[in-house]
C-alpha cells in the first residue's frame, strides 16, 4: 500500500529518504486537522491482496515507515526538516515518537498506536484513552501511565535516568509492538530519532539484540493471512501422526527383515522351528485381504479376524490407516516429499491436490477384484498395498541392496588396511544376522516387480501419493466404511479467503478448501489442512456437522457395473485357457502344505511372505507358468534352491491358509504318509553314469529321505580309454564299475535336492515335476492302481 508522494515543498524536504512502504502525506494530515481527527483521509489506490489469483504463499505484511519522527503539533521539533505546523498525525496504527514536550500529551489520539514520549514536564506520558503502548521515561508531574487510568504516579523527586538507555528501550518497544500488531517493519537506515536515538527498525542493529527485544530470543514466525494459529491439540496430533508413520514403517521393515531363518534345522522332528515374531501381522490386519478370502472361500481364516479391529477404527476415525499406519502409503508420502516435481509447486501443486475424476479408478479396481473373488480368485492381491510392499521390498529391494553392499564390502576387504578390513568384516557380520538372508538370494523375474515399484514411486512427481489416490483398492475399501465415521471435518465457509494453504498440504485430495464439500471417503486424516489454515475455517471433531461433506464415492454407475462385470468375467476367461484343467504345467510345484490348485488360487494373495522366509531360496514368483491367474504365486524352482526336509516356515507365515500350517512330523511322514510336492525323473541321455560312463552319485548322497528315494545300481560297463592307441589307433576299451541312479517314486517327496546338486549345470540330468503331489488326486503317476477316469 502506498500513499501519494509528498510535494517538493513538503516538510520532509529533499533530503528525506525514499521508502517503499507506507509514507505519511503531510499535506493530507494538515488538511485532516480541519476535518476532524477521525474523518476519512484520501489515499492512493491500494493493490488488493492476491487471494483469488491462484498464487500460493505468505502474503507480505504491509510495510510501515517509522524511520522518521513527528513532534506533537505546536511544539518545536528536534529535526529541523520537520515543520512545526505539520507534526501531528491522526493516522491509525502509526508508530510515533514524541520528543521533549513542555505540556500536553506525548501519546496518540485514540488510534491504538505505539508512542514514545521520552521527556515531559507536565501532563501525561501515556496514551489518551486509546489503549496504546506508551513509553514515558521521565516526567515531573502527572502520571507515567495512561490518562485517567489510575496508574502509578512518578514521584517528583525521582532521579533522572539515562536518556540514551530510555530512548533505546522505547525504540525497541516500538519495534516489538509494530511487529505484533503487523503494521510493518521500518526501513533499515532510515534516519535517527530525535536526540540521537536509534531509529525504530524491525530488526536489531548489527551486533545488537534481535527483533523482539530480548537478546538471543528468536521472534515467532509470522503466519500468513490472518495468522490464526491452529489448535494446540491439532498441532500435537500432526506430530503424533508423523511419529506413528515412522514407527509403523519401522515396525513393518523390522518384520520384513525378520521374515527369514538364519539358524540351523534340527535333525529331529520333535524340535519345531518357528519365527519369534508375527511377521505377517500387517497382512492379518488387512480388511481387503479378509474380504477377498471371504468372497472366494466363503469362510474367514482365523488370523484375519484382526482386520475387524481395523474396520472398527475406520468406523470411528475414518481412513486413519492410510494416513497413520500404512507402510506403503508412508513410503509414497516420503518420496513425494523428497522428490517433488519442479512444476508441483504454487498453483500447479494446488491444482494437483484438488479432487479429480481419476481418483475413482481405485473404486473400480476394488469392485472388480471383489467380484473376481466371488468368482473364485484372490487375484486382487496383486494390487493390495501391503502385498505390494512385501513383494517389492522383500524380493527386490533387500536382495538388491544386499548384492551391492556385498560387492562394496568385499572390495573393502581386499584393501591392504587392517582397520578397514576389520570394519568391513564387522559390518558384514552384523548385517548378515539382522538384515540380510543367510546368503545372497535371487528371485525369478523380479526385475518386473522392481520396475513397477520404481514406476509408481516416480508418479509421485506428478500426482502426490499417486498410488493412494488412484490405484489402492484397500484405500477404496476403507473409504466405503469411512462414510460412517464419527470423527470428521467441519468447515466455516464464510471465513475462507481462498489462500489454498489447506490444498498445498493435503495428502488425500479430499477438497478441504472452503466453498466446496469435503470428500470424507478420500481423507487420510493427516490433519494438515487444519494445521495450515490461517483463518480458522477447518475443525476436526467428533460428531461433526454433516452439511459440508460428501460421504458416498462419486462413481459413474455404468463404469462401476462394467468394472464389476469385468472382474467377474475375468476368471472364466482365464480358466478356459489350458493352463489349469487340461494342460497343467509340470514346473508348477507348490510349497509343502499347499491346498489343491483351484483352492490355492482362491486363497493366495501373492504377498510373497513364503518366498521371503524360505531358507534355501527355493520359492519364487511365477510368471505365466500357471496361467495369467497364477501371476506371482509361489512356485519351487529347484535349480535355484531345494525344499529343506524339515522346514515348514512357509505355512507358518501364510496369512490366508493357501499354505496350511503343518508340523514337521506331518511333513516328514511320522505315523502318516509324508507330504509330497512332486517327483524326480532322470534324463538318462544327460546323466553321467548312464550316458558317459563317468562315476557320479551326488544326487544319491544328497537325497534327504530315509530310506533314500534315490538308489543306485552297481554295474560293469564298457568305456573307451581317453588316450588314443599307439600310432594313432583307436583308444583301447576298458571296463569300469558304475553306480547308476534310479528313483523310487513311492519314497520321493519332490524336494528338489537332487536337481539342485546335479553337476550337469545347464540342464540337470535329474529334475522335479509336480506329478505325484499330495495335494492333488488327479496329478498322479499312472501306475497299476491308478484309474484313468479320476476327476
Amino acid at each position: 500500500m502506498a500513499a501519494s508522494p509528498s510535494p517538493s515543498g513538503s516538510a520532509l524536504g529533499a533530503g528525506a529518504p525514499a521508502h517503499a512502504g507506507v509514507a505519511l502525506d503531510l499535506a493530507s494530515i494538515e488538511a485532516g486537522r480541519g476535518r476532524g481527527a477521525h474523518d476519512h483521509h484520501d489515499h492512493a489506490p491500494v493493490e488488493p491482496i492476491p487471494w483469488k489469483t491462484g498464487d500460493v504463499g505468505v502474503v507480505p505484511p504491509l510495510d510501515a515507515d517509522t524511520s522518521f519522527v513527528l513532534a506533537p503539533y505546536g511544539t518545536t521539533p528536534a529535526d529541523p526538516r520537520i515543520a512545526p505546523e505539520r507534526t501531528r498525525t491522526g493516522g491509525r496504527g502509526s508508530a510515533v515518537a514524541a520528543p521533549s514536550t513542555k505540556s500536553g500529551c506525548g501519546g496518540s489520539c485514540g488510534c491504538g498506536s505505539a508512542v514514545a514520549a521520552p521527556s515531559t514536564k507536565s501532563g501525561c506520558g501515556g496514551s489518551c484513552g486509546c489503549g496504546s503502548a506508551v513509553a514515558a521515561p521521565s516526567t515531573k508531574s502527572g502520571c507515567g501511565s495512561s490518562c485517567g487510568c489510575g496508574g502509578p504516579k512518578a514521584p517528583a523527586s525521582a532521579p533522572a535516568k539515562d536518556a540514551g538507555a530510555m530512548r533505546r528501550a522505547a525504540s525497541s518497544r516500538i519495534a516489538e509492538l509494530a511487529g505484533i500488531l503487523g503494521i510493518g517493519t521500518p526501513r533499515e537506515g532510515g534516519g535517527a530519532s530525535p536526540g540521537g536515538a536509534p531509529p525504530a527498525t524491525g530488526g536489531a542493529p548489527k551486533g545488537g539484540a534481535p527483533k523482539g527485544g530480548a537478546p538471543g530470543k528468536k521472534p515467532p514466525k509470522k503466519l500468513p493471512g490472518s495468522g490464526i494459529p491452529a489448535r494446540r491439540s491439532i498441532r500435537i496430533l500432526v506430530w503424533v501422526r508423523r511419529a506413528a508413520q515412522l514407527g509403523f514403517f519401522s515396525l513393518f521393515m523390522f518384520f520384513l527383515f525378520q521374515t527369514g531363518f538364519r539358524g540351523n534345522f534340527a535333525a529331529s522332528a520333535d524340535t519345531p522351528v518357528r519365527l519369534p515374531y508375527p511377521v505377517e501381522a500387517f497382512l492379518l490386519a488387512d480388511p481387503f485381504v479378509t474380504a477377498m478370502t471371504l468372497g472366494a472361500t466363503h469362510q474367514v481364516y482365523r488370523g484375519l479376524l484382526w482386520s475387524i479391529g481395523l474396520l472398527a477404527v475406520t468406523l470411528v476415525f475414518g481412513r486413519v490407516f492410510c494416513g497413520w499406519i500404512c507402510p506403503f502409503g508412508t513410503l509414497h508420502h516420503f518420496f513425494g516429499w523428497i522428490l517433488p516435481s519442479r512444476k508441483g509447486r504454487g498453483a500447479v501443486r494446488v491444482e494437483a491436490n484438488k479432487t479429480h475424476g481419476y481418483q475413482r479408478a481405485k473404486y473400480y479396481l476394488m469392485y472388480a477384484f471383489l467380484l473376481a473373488s466371488l468368482a473364485g480368485s484372490a487375484i486382487g492381491g496383486l494390487f493390495d498395498p501391503i502385498c505390494v510392499a512385501v513383494r517389492a521390498i522383500g524380493l527386490g529391494v533387500i536382495p538388491g541392496v544386499q548384492y551391492m553392499a556385498g560387492r562394496a564390502l568385499g572390495a573393502a576387504q581386499d584393501i591392504p588396511a587392517r582397520p578397514l578390513q576389520r570394519a568391513a568384516d564387522s559390518t558384514q557380520d552384523v548385517l548378515s544376522t539382522t538384515v540380510w538372508q543367510s546368503h545372497q538370494f535371487y528371485f525369478h523375474q523380479t526385475w518386473l516387480i522392481v520396475a513397477l515399484l520404481v514406476a509408481i514411486l516416480f508418479m509421485n512427481r506428478f500426482i502426490p501419493r499417486f498410488w493412494c489416490r488412484v490405484l489402492c483398492p484397500l484405500g477404496a475399501f476403507l473409504g466405503v466404511f469411512a462414510r460412517f465415521a464419527l470423527f470428521g471435518m467441519e468447515k466455516d465457509h464464510a471465513k475462507c479467503t481462498d489462500c489454498n494453504l489447506c490444498l498445498v498440504n493435503c495428502q488425500g485430495a479430499d477438497s478441504p478448501q472452503g466453498g466446496v464439500k469435503w470428500r470424507q471417503d478420500e481423507c487420510h486424516m493427516c490433519l494438515n489442512c487444519e494445521s495450515a489454515c490461517p483463518e480458522d475455517v477447518i475443525k476436526f471433531r467428533l460428531l461433526p456437522n454433516r452439511k459440508s461433506r460428501i460421504g458416498v464415492p462419486d462413481l459413474q454407475r455404468r463404469t462401476l457395473l462394467a468394472s464389476a462385470a469385468a472382474g467377474a468375467a475375468f476368471i472364466p476367461a482365464a480358466r478356459i485357457a489350458d493352463s489349469l484343467d487340461v494342460n497343467y504345467h509340470a514346473k508348477v510345484i507348490r510349497p509343502p502344505g499347499a491346498v489343491e490348485e483351484r483352492a490355492f488360487l482362491e486363497r493366495c494373495i501373492r504377498c510373497a511372505e513364503c518366498m521371503k522366509v524360505c531358507p534355501n531360496n527355493a520359492l519364487h514368483p511365477a510368471m505365466f507358468e500357471s496361467g495369467v491367474e497364477g501371476l506371482w504365486t509361489p512356485i519351487l524352482i529347484a535349480r535355484i534352491g531345494y525344499c529343506e526336509h524339515s522346514c515348514v516356515l512357509c505355512g507358518q507365515v501364510c496369512p490366508t491358509g493357501a499354505i496350511q500350517k503343518i508340523t514337521e512330523k506331518e511333513k516328514l511322514g511320522q505315523g502318516i504318509p509324508p507330504v509330497k510336492i512332486g517327483t524326480a525323473f532322470y534324463d538318462l541321455g544327460r546323466c553321467l553314469p548312464w550316458s558317459m560312463g563317468t562315476p557320479c552319485i551326488v544326487c544319491e548322497e544328497f537325497c534327504p529321505t530315509s530310506p533314500k528315494a534315490i538308489w543306485v545300481e552297481e554295474v560293469e560297463a564298457p568305456m573307451r580309454d581317453s588316450k588314443p592307441g599307439p600310432d594313432g589307433t583307436e583308444p583301447a576299451m576298458l571296463t569300469v564299475k558304475l553306480q547308476r541312479p534310479h528313483v523310487d517314486p513311492g519314497l520321493c517327496i519332490g524336494c528338489g535336492a537332487c536337481e539342485k546338486v546335479c553337476p550337469v549345470q545347464d540342464q540337470p540330468a535329474v529334475y522335479i515335476t509336480s506329478v505325484g503331489e499330495s495335494r492333488s488326486k488327479t496329478n498322479v503317476i499312472l501306475l497299476e492302481n491308478t484309474n484313468y477316469n479320476q476327476g
